[in-house]
């Protein structure tokens, strides 16, 4: 991998929009769901609505768990020891890091 922190840095800035995207989102389901006057049990559109909120549940809790993740990746290139399995101390081969920056573990250990 050519820059590590350049690859980092850019997927922080993906999962900040998709976060922000998401949010945004969510408040306006949250909207129309005060809007509707409805009860999820009883209107088939409040059944809608609440799948919805999950799904952009799931996608807000992915996006802040891969910024988490980033962050720790980014904190150990600073500390000199990205690269490096967390587990076993083993060099991470550069086709794992190419394909998951954020990787902590090699293959082995994942």
């Amino acid at each position: 991998m050519d820059d590590p922190r350049q690859a980092l840095v850019a997927e922080r800035a993906r999962n900040e929009r998709l976060l922000a995207d998401v949010e945004r989102s969510m408040r306006d389901v949250s909207d129309a769901r005060q809007d509707a006057n409805s009860d999820d049990e009883h209107d088939p559109e409040g059944a809608t609505l609440a799948w919805e909120r999950g799904s952009l549940g799931a996608v807000r809790d992915d996006a802040r768990e891969r910024i988490r993740l980033v962050d720790a990746a980014l904190a150990r290139l600073d500390a000199g020891t990205y690269g490096r399995c967390a587990v076993g101390g083993e060099p991470i081969p550069g086709a794992r890091l190419a394909a998951v920056p954020w990787a902590a573990t090699c293959v082995a250990h994942a």
